[in-house]
């Protein structure tokens, strides 16, 4: 991958919280901005393509299949 170089201009203020802030992560500030760009410009993961990704879609079997229509898996379900 060719790296390129990009110019920005930020506040003193910025400037300061970006280097302490690559500081305690024990790397440099390029490596933060680029972090922090690649979050703020890739879409966000939906709760399933996040599962599907760590491969957790499929893995839970269900003994019943009838959870929501058969009444014997509802005793005593809303009583006090």
């Amino acid at each position: 991958m060719k790296a390129e170089r990009l110019t920005v201009r930020i506040s003193d203020d910025l400037r300061n919280r970006l280097k302490a802030r690559a500081k305690a992560a024990g790397t440099d500030e390029s490596e933060v901005v680029r972090l922090a760009l690649e979050q703020y410009i890739t879409p966000p993961m939906s709760a399933y393509e996040a599962f599907k990704k760590a491969g957790l879609i499929g893995l839970v079997r269900s003994g019943a299949k009838d959870l929501s229509t058969n009444k014997k898996h509802m005793e005593g379900f809303g009583t006090k």
